[in-house]
């Protein structure tokens, strides 16, 4: 059990902004430096509800844009958890079910703890959770060029269906839920993953949060 309250930092924004991508490659960069007790990262979007006990044909039709979509008292439990040098065990997604598998992912405290997610600022118990919260600010436009590329490939999903999804639930819950908590964030990212000058940034902070 470790003595120092870990540091956890969120990284929000649009759906498909680079925001995984950010916190992956902040992750996968500190991770030999740090090692598997430094850093860690957790995807909100393990914590979308079991969906098990619906058909598929009503999986589809579910809000996945909705702070209703996800089950947010788990993520602050389990942020509760690792803030306390415990372990928690983290629901596994599936994309192409529309529901959780049986398989959980058993995480220990790490002393940074990288949260990513569209919907993260939108809770305020969540919100309180986090010691520095960053927002990747990209335009609608590329993030749903970004989308069709990834939900066709890694997703199986059609240009019909992703574009539909986009008109009535992505892009109006952005501008309800996601968009109007930007003020929220304390760094605002421009080029979302790509942007290298953010992403040495927040390294050189992590790196000096680790050496006090």
């Amino acid at each position: 059990m470790q003595t120092n309250k870990p540091t956890i930092i969120a990284v929000t924004g649009a759906s498909a902004s680079g925001k995984s991508l950010f916190a992956q490659t902040i992750y996968d960069e500190l991770l030999p430096e740090l090692g598997p007790s430094g850093i860690s990262i957790i995807k909100e979007d393990s914590y979308y509800k079991s969906q098990s006990h619906l058909s598929m044909e009503e999986r589809v039709k579910t809000n996945y844009d909705h702070p209703s979509a996800f089950e947010h008292s788990l993520l602050s439990e389990h942020l509760t958890a690792l803030s306390n040098g415990d372990s928690a065990d983290i629901p596994t997604y599936c994309y192409k079910t529309h529901t959780r598998l049986e398989e959980t992912l058993h995480l220990s405290s790490t002393s940074i703890i990288l949260v990513e997610g569209i919907l993260l600022f939108s809770n305020e118990e969540l919100r309180n959770k986090f010691d520095i919260k960053i927002y990747i600010d990209t335009p609608l436009d590329i993030c749903l060029v970004r989308r069709i590329s990834r939900d066709t490939i890694e997703r199986s999903r059609s240009i019909e269906s992703i574009t539909q999804q986009y008109l009535t639930t992505v892009r109006p819950m952005y501008h309800q839920y996601i968009e109007p908590n930007k003020p929220f964030a304390d760094v605002v990212v421009t080029r979302g993953g790509k942007n290298r000058m953010a992403i040495e940034m927040l390294k050189a902070k992590i790196r000096q949060i680790m050496q006090k």
